[in-house]
Order: structure tokens, then sequence, then C-alpha cells
């Protein structure tokens, strides 16, 4: 890909001189001849270096270094000027700006100029990332073959720029698999920006995404970037897309095909280059059936899907992951013949890795950093299951997993949020697993 540059000056043979020879020399250039179209350039494409006049029609340079190198910290900044100006662009470099260059510019080395000012911004994202990625440990996936399939699709999809749909039931560990995708892929320099599509609906999902202008509806009092825009050179993580609503579905079809989107209450269309990681809990396929996604968006999501698997099918994982978050919890590690360990793995885990995580912890904390103890995990045993005996068809698995939501309810009185975070699962997944158990026993009865 070129390098994409901005040149800002107003002088017109400047700007040919330096377009002819720039895109020659293997750049992509576009100019503007005020600060505002710059300032209007920027928002709307991303750029990787400004060649920027100081003396400006409706305005100096110099001023516009301090309000763009904040946001834009990767972007190098080349700043043009006369000779009695250098004083004021030594002050520049202070002030953020990578290199400056004297009239006339000499063309060979505004070309050597350039490139050591791109090494300079990938720099900055290398630098960037490495300390995102250094706060970040690896997460553990397990041993079994079904997980390492699903690893070796990862990596593939990782490799390349396709969308990708991760789907699953809640607990699966959908969103920790979209973060390693990006950290392993081309883009990895680049932000990891996510959003749930269920916490959000209608306008407040649209201004997330799209983002807004002042005034665009009542609560807009500021302009705001959408998700969309900040995902710009790096991955849109788009959790329980099949909660979106159909408005913003049709919205964002569009945009997966242009990489185009206007903010909410504006007319400019703006410009995102982002890679699109999808998940959900739910058979989109069968949701397309009954009206509630789009086909048209599904198929376009749906280039690369990879299936994570419940904890129930693969229970010989249990053991590593209970000694990966107990490590994480500073806490020993538990016996794997203990009657602790044996009570993980007959357990039937509907809220999956998330409600074991979540079990673990709650049974450090009763613990008081004693040895872990069957006591401590209250109500593992209310619903148990033989792993050696659950048959290709899930009935069986159905009924245990409703036994087992349906006595944590009781135990917390009927009180949804409680027994939601019992389980290791939300609210909205709580009551459409309610909602499924009813339609069963109706179908049951006719």
């Amino acid at each position: 890909m070129k390098p994409r540059i901005l040149l800002v000056d107003d002088e017109q043979t400047i700007r040919f001189c330096f377009s002819r020879y720039l895109n020659k020399a293997g750049y992509s250039l576009e100019s503007v001849s005020t600060l505002r179209e710059a300032k209007e350039k920027i928002l709307t494409e991303p750029y990787d270096a400004i060649l920027l006049d100081m003396k400006l029609p409706d305005g100096n340079g110099l001023d516009w270094i301090q309000d763009v190198r904040p946001g834009y910290p990767d972007v190098a900044i080349v700043l043009i000027t006369g000779y009695g100006d250098i004083p004021l662009a030594v002050e520049a470099m202070r002030n953020g700006a990578d290199h400056f260059l004297t009239k006339p510019v000499n063309m060979s080395e505004l070309d050597v100029f350039l490139r050591k000012s791109l090494e300079l911004g990938a720099l900055r994202r290398k630098n960037l990332a490495t300390r995102r990625l250094q706060k970040r440990e690896e997460p553990f996936w397990g041993e079994s073959a079904i997980m390492k399939k699903v690893l070796e699709m990862a990596s593939l999809g990782a490799d390349s720029e396709s969308p990708i749909l991760l789907y699953g039931e809640t607990g699966t560990g959908k969103g920790v698999l979209a973060k390693w995708i990006h950290e392993k892929g081309a883009r990895a320099e680049a932000q990891f920006v996510e959003i749930n599509c269920t916490s959000l609906k209608g306008e407040l999902l649209a201004s997330e995404l799209f983002g807004h202008a002042k005034g665009a509806f009542t609560s807009a009092i500021a302009e705001k970037q959408g998700l969309i825009e900040a995902a710009d050179r790096g991955t849109l993580f788009l959790d329980e897309i099949g909660d979106m609503d159909l408005t913003i579905q049709a919205q964002f079809l569009n945009v997966i095909e242009e990489k185009q989107f206007r903010r909410l209450g504006e007319v400019r269309m703006r410009r995102s280059d982002f890679r699109l990681i999808c998940a959900t809990n739910k058979n989109l396929l069968e949701e397309t059936g009954k009206g509630n996604f789009r086909k048209d968006l599904f198929f376009r999501i749906n280039v690369f899907p990879i299936r994570l698997p419940p904890l129930r099918e693969r229970i010989q994982d249990v053991p590593g992951l209970a000694f990966y978050f107990m490590s994480r919890f500073g806490e020993k590690t538990v016996n794997e013949q203990s009657e602790v360990m044996h009570q993980l793995k007959s357990y039937v885990w509907p809220g999956n890795i998330r409600e074991l995580k979540n079990i673990l912890e709650r049974a450090v904390l009763i613990s008081r950093g004693g040895e872990l103890k069957i006591e401590h995990f209250p109500g593992l045993d209310a619903v148990a299951f033989d792993s050696r005996r659950v048959q290709p068809d899930m009935t069986d698995l159905e009924k245990i997993e409703e036994k087992h939501v349906r006595t944590v309810l009781s135990r917390y009185s009927e009180n949804t949020k409680e027994a939601a975070e019992a389980l290791g699962i939300s609210r909205a997944a709580l009551y459409r697993k309610l909602n499924k158990y009813r339609n069963r026993s109706n179908e049951q009865e006719i």
C-alpha cells in the first residue's frame, strides 16, 4: 500500500510540483490550500504524513500542529518554511513536528525526509502496540483436539483480511479469541475496538458506531467520534451482532461494502479502513428466516466462521483452565485427583469458561487462602453429568442445563440479576434460556 501524504500549501505551483514528483516516487498525494480544508481532510481520510506550509491564508501551520498531534500521534509531520522562519520551525519540532524543510525545497531531499518521518511514525505505532501487548498475557485455550482445531482456524483467519464470525454459547471466550486474532494479525499495531450490540439499541448504538455531530439529537451536546472511525487501520469487534437492530444492520451493511459512513447529523462522508470480527450466541441463519437478521448482512460477515465449543464438549480442558485461573488469582493449584477437581469435571457448565472463572474466584474468597474443599463450591453438585455418557444428540444435556438454571434461580429467590452473575452469564442470556425452556415445554404439551 502506498504511503498516503496530505500536502497543505496555498501555492498552486508547489502543489503541482510536489504532486508530480511524489506520485512518481511511490506516494499517494492529496493537496489542499487552507487549514480549514486540511482539518476536514484529516477527519475523513487516513494519512501517513502531512507536509505543512507554515504561513497559510487562514492561519499558521505552527498552531495547527499542537491541535493535530495529540489525536494523531503516529502521523509524520514535515513543516515547510522560509529561511526567516527557521527559529519558528525549531519551535514547531518541540511542539510535535518531525522535520522541517526550507523553500525552495529540494525534491530528492524531500523524499529522504519523508521516508525518515514515515519510519518514525511506524516506530511510534509499534511502540504503542508493544506497550499494549506487554500488559496482556497469552490466554490458555486448553489441550483438547477440538480447541486445537479452533486455534488452527483462528490462525488462518488472523493471516487474512476477511470478516470473521465467531459463534458459540455465552461464556465460551469469543471476545478473548477476537482479541487474540487481532494481536496475531497484520493490524496488531493499531487499535482493537469492541462494542456489545446487546447493551445499546437504536439511536444509542448508531451514535456509538457512527459518531454524531453536535445537535444531531437532543442529548448530542458535542460532536463525538464513532467506534468505526476509531477502528481505522485496526480491528472492529461487534459482539452479539445478532442483537443489532434491523435499521442499524442496513446502515452497517453499506459501511462494510464501501468502508464509508456518515456521523449522525452530518452529510459529509468519512472513511475507515478496519478489519471486521463479529460474534454471536445465536444461529444467525435461523434468525434470517425469522426476519430478525438481514440475510445479505449474514452472508457478508459469514466469510470465515469459527465455532467455539461449549465447555461441556471439552471437559478434559477443565483442569488446565482451573490451574490457569488459580495462578492468576495468586493461589496454589487444585490437586487433579481431589474431590474438588472430580466435581469440576462432573459439572455441566451452562455458563461455560466464564462460569468456571467466577466459581473458582468465589471459592478462593470463601476459603480465605486455605485449601480448597468441596464446601467452598456451594451448588456445584446441584447438577452433574458423566462426560463419558453424553450422547451425540444434546437433548439430555439441555435438560440438565435447564434443571441447573432453575435450581440457581430458586436459590436466589428468582432474582435474575444475582442468578445470572452466579451462572457467569448476562441477564439477557438468562432470559433467552428461560424463553427457550418455556417454548420447549409448550411444544411438548401440544
